[in-house]
């Protein structure tokens, strides 16, 4: 599909990046390694060059996976030796650093892109194994926890890194609202389905109801037309009802709460909720790679529940620019600011996220009509006095 992107122009581009941003930036004379790579693997910067359209990567049946892998070598080689014999300038030791989230990025979309693929197989092949996981109980009984709101703020702080979305840290006044304890499940989105959802234009936004009939969707992607199993990573299986559902559009999970007499959280609502709680869940070390019930040991918690991990969550926030915003200097300002505009925030990380690029200042965007991501829900309401 257009959004998606083969395994080895990952591997390509995420090579690309450093070739492009850091070697010819840090080494006199550097030679690319093939030239032709510049156009192929360059995404969207337009201030490099122009290149290779988006939904024909698929297309690409040279260089093969073989040359990629000689680029990647080669890459990898020029870096290590740059970063053991140099003290790289303050800026382009910066540049490394979002080299190496963009790579994080990029091993969560290889895993969402070959999933995507692999449902389009007949075969249903596996991506792997799953691997043993802790023992998981019956999702919680859902509730919601109170947040007494006031001016709060919102944004990145601290030294750690953070993409420059998460920049300026600013104060915002946020009334009194309601958080689930934990995500919107499987067997709840099975009652919405049930009810007529996808046949009762009532819950839905104009532009939502228009896709739902344009593409005639009656359920979550990757579930089967009898709602009882679903396609995963590690194959298709039984639908587990007491885990999250995932692979959602931002109209199926708005609607869905709607029908559900609530709301989406906007994405400063879910970040003031979630900074208190620690970055712990099923990410992608775990294995696991789909979203799964609530552990035993949390089962019973008053806590907020998965609020990292498993999927991300879908909030009522365009993805806009904070105040005092200020893009990365040169190319690198494309990354994020350029994006602005009709795409939703999502928030927390999912099964496919390596743990240590998520944080709950993080935002993640995509356009309204995404599935393909582990995107789910978890309800909000306002409070009434």
């Amino acid at each position: 599909m257009p959004d998606a992107s083969p395994a080895k122009w990952h591997i390509a581009h995420t090579s690309w990046f450093f070739e492009e941003f850091v070697l010819q930036a840090a080494i006199d004379g550097y030679r690319f390694f093939d030239p032709q790579y510049r156009y192929l693997f360059n995404s969207y910067y337009e201030s490099v060059g122009p290149r290779h359209s988006r939904p024909e990567r698929g297309l690409l049946s040279r260089p093969t996976i073989e040359q990629v892998w000689a680029y990647r070598a080669h890459v990898d080689e020029e870096m290590h030796l740059l970063l053991e014999r140099d003290a790289l300038a303050p800026d382009l030791r910066k540049v490394v650093t979002v080299g190496l989230h963009h790579e994080q990025q990029h091993q969560e979309l290889l895993l969402t892109d070959i999933k995507h693929l692999f449902s389009k197989n007949p075969l249903q092949p596996a991506y792997a194994a799953e691997s043993v996981v802790p023992q998981r109980a019956s999702a919680s009984s859902l509730r919601f926890m109170e947040f007494p709101g006031g001016i709060v703020e919102i944004g990145h702080t601290g030294e750690g890194f953070c993409f420059d979305n998460e920049l300026g840290r600013h104060r915002v006044f946020l009334e009194p609202f309601l958080l689930a304890n934990r995500p919107v499940t499987n067997e709840e989105y099975l009652q919405f389905i049930r009810d007529g959802g996808y046949e009762k234009p009532e819950h839905w936004l104009s532009e939502g109801w228009a896709c739902v009939q344009r593409e005639q969707w009656q359920r979550p992607l990757y579930w089967s037309d009898s709602l009882d199993r679903e396609f995963t990573l590690t194959g298709a299986r039984e639908l587990d009802t007491h885990a999250p559902v995932c692979h959602l559009s931002y109209y199926e999970a708005d609607a869905f709460a709607r029908w559900a007499g609530g709301r989406l959280p906007t994405e400063l609502e879910w970040e003031c909720a979630a900074a208190s709680v620690p970055v712990e869940g099923n990410f992608v070390e775990t294995g696991a790679w789909h979203p799964m019930p609530i552990s035993l040991s949390n089962a019973n918690s008053a806590a907020l529940q998965q609020m990292f991990g498993d999927t991300w969550e879908w909030t009522a926030s365009a993805y806009a620019p904070y105040p005092r915003f200020q893009p990365l200097n040169g190319a690198l300002g494309e990354y994020n600011g350029k994006f602005m505009v009709s795409q939703l925030v999502l928030r927390g990380g999912s099964c496919a996220t390596p743990q240590s690029h998520i944080r709950s200042t993080y935002r993640n965007f995509f356009y309204p009509s995404a599935r393909w991501q582990f995107s789910g829900l978890r309800l909000a309401a306002d409070v009434h006095r």
